[in-house]
């Protein structure tokens, strides 16, 4: 788990920060050991980890399964939810005042789920996502509740093109006035990619203006894809 923390402080925050106000997302490549995901991925099955299931379809959510963990969460998860948001903070704190809201997120991680837990949001919203052949997930935002933080990460547990086939990251910018932008990527095993929850600013010639954004995975192909989706703020239920 050390490992996982002196790459977190050692990656190049700087060119991050500039690659989210620049596109809204941004990643960090081989965060997690192969060990590491394929312990969360034998982890699945173990109930006691969590506190819901969902099955996606039953909700015409997409194709798929995944599970939010009950606290207190596993201590790898718990080491990179409390290490990587002091970094991603300023990020969110740029974006507000840029759009001239008046919200500003705390720098410490407890603080900003004292908020959520005020609110009356007190689970947990960290999840393992599992998509067999065929599964997919529709293009959705994941906020919860009235609190709420305006960027998320992923990480991606097995290998594109090896593991599996197809089931690319799709993100989607809806600007103002205009038709939406897709991007698709494709993370590989042990990358964690961050993006937006709700939207970004971007620069127009009066200043700036809200980008909306998506966020869903395409079709599977074939084999199964597992990812870690870490939320910073809790949820009512």
């Amino acid at each position: 788990m050390q490992d996982v923390i002196q790459k977190i402080a050692c990656a190049d925050w700087q060119s991050i920060t500039e690659r989210m106000h620049q596109h809204g997302y941004a990643s960090i490549p081989n965060l997690l050991s192969d060990k590491h995901c394929e312990t969360l991925i034998a982890n699945y099955g173990n109930s006691s980890l969590y506190r819901k299931t969902v099955v996606m379809a039953r909700y015409r959510f997409g194709l798929g399964e995944y599970k939010y963990f009950d606290y207190p969460l596993p201590d790898l998860i718990q080491a990179i939810r409390t290490g990587i948001y002091p970094y991603l903070a300023p990020i969110a704190n740029a974006w507000f005042s840029a759009l001239g809201l008046d919200t500003q997120f705390p720098l410490e991680h407890a603080e900003l789920l004292q908020q959520c837990h005020n609110n009356g949001q007190q689970k947990a919203t960290v999840l393992i996502l599992k998509y067999g052949q065929g599964g997919f997930n529709m293009l959705h935002q994941d906020l919860y509740g009235d609190v709420f933080f305006p960027i998320q990460i992923v990480l991606m547990l097995n290998e594109p093109d090896k593991d599996f086939e197809g089931g690319e990251m799709v993100l989607t910018q809806q600007i103002p006035r205009a038709q939406s932008k897709a991007i698709v990527l494709k993370p590989k095993k042990g990358d964690v990619l961050m993006f937006t929850t709700n939207f970004k600013p971007e620069r127009g010639t009066k200043g700036y203006y809200r980008v909306n954004m998506k966020h869903g995975v395409s079709e599977v192909k074939s084999g199964e894809r597992h990812t870690l989706g870490i939320i910073f703020h809790d949820a009512i239920s």
